[in-house]
This record gives structure tokens, sequence and C-alpha cells, in this order.
């Protein structure tokens, strides 16, 4: 939850925006979770696992997306702002060609937060054309620090209380759909890697003596 307090101090949602959120995996929701409590326009979000987009609606989306249906999320967008365009998107998929669709999906002086770890994997990206014109911008999100413009007024004790009060309100554990000993941590990595659809929260156990 500290990430998810940490995107949104980063990006900055204000009343009345047309949000999107790339990624519904457990960082996805929680960060769906607290963007649903403020006044925004829209809340849209996408991800390509059906049982995700269904924990998403239930946690605040108004609508949502598979990856495939771009053209729809696009078409849904210029119904609701008449530009087709996002005021804010965050990118937290950890699947780099979705960071294109972020761009895509972002209105002129819009803010992407990219949030996704992508590890050593290449990220190719059209940066000529309306990203160059349509002055977008690219902003990393990382827990391990406070966002610059929040820190003379923020410190991690105060994200972190933060994070409990969100994580009392939106109630995350009802994500939870497997736990392993810590003993078996393999066979859950291996569940998530192989089977992504049929595990959203997986949890490790710890056995006291």
């Amino acid at each position: 939850m500290e990430t998810a307090v940490t995107l949104l101090l980063d990006g900055m949602p204000a009343v009345g925006e047309h949000v999107v959120v790339f990624g519904q995996g457990v960082v996805g929701l929680l960060t769906t979770g607290v963007l649903a409590a403020f006044p925004l326009a829209t809340l849209l979000t996408v991800d390509p696992i059906g049982s995700r987009r269904d924990a998403s609606l239930n946690t605040g989306a108004h609508a949502v997306f598979d990856p495939a249906e771009l053209q729809e999320l696009m078409h849904h967008l210029g119904s609701a702002t008449g530009t087709r365009m996002a005021d804010l998107v965050f990118e937290l998929s950890g699947h780099p060609p979705a960071l294109e669709a972020a761009i895509a999906a972002a209105g002129f002086a819009a803010r992407v937060v990219v949030g996704s770890w992508y590890g050593t994997a290449p990220v190719p990206l059209n940066l000529g054309g309306r990203f160059h014109r349509s002055r977008i911008r690219l902003i990393g999100s990382q827990v391990s620090t406070l966002p610059p413009a929040v820190m003379a007024r923020w410190n991690k004790p105060r994200r972190l209380d933060t994070a409990w009060a969100m994580i009392r309100r939106i109630a995350p554990s009802r994500w939870i759909t497997h736990e392993f000993p810590v003993e078996r941590a393999e066979e859950a990595y291996a569940l998530l890697d192989q089977q992504p659809g049929q595990a959203l929260q997986v949890v490790l156990s710890y056995q006291e003596d």
C-alpha cells in the first residue's frame, strides 16, 4: 500500500480528471482503490486477466478493458472527454509494451506515472510525433524515496500512517487467493509465473515454533 500511496503522491490526481490505470495486479488494485476515493470524472483500468478486471470493478473502477480493447478504451475516453485522452495515466503492469499504450492514452501535457519494474527487459518506445508535440510527462515512481514535490511536508512515518488508513478502508485481504508456507515459496512463484489467471494475491506464511 505504501507503493500505491507513493504513486498517487507522484501523479497528483485532481478533481474532475480522467485517469487510466494499466495493470490490475495487487499494486494496480490498491492504486485503483485509493483513486476511487477521489472525485474523478473517469477511472478506467486495463488488464488481460478477467478475474482481475472483475476485482477492479468491485474496487471502484468505472470501466475495465482488456489490452486487446485499446480502441474501445480510447472511444470510452473520447465519449467522456471529447478529446479521447486522459489527464493522468499509471503504468503498473510490468509489461514493457503497456508503456507505449499508456503514452497513447495520455492527453496534452498529461502525466504518465511509471511504477512498473521492467528489470533488464527492453522497452521500445516511439517518442517522436505526438509524444513530443503533446508535452507528455513521464514520471518514474519508486517507493524507496518520497516524491520531491511533497518532501517538505511528508516523511515516511506519515506515508506509512496513510497506507494503514487506506488498508483499513479498502480491505485488500479480500484479494488473497492462495497461501503457502514459506518452505513452499518455489511453488508460489511457479503459480504466479505459470498460471497468473489462477492467482491474485499469494501469501507466504511463517510457522512459529
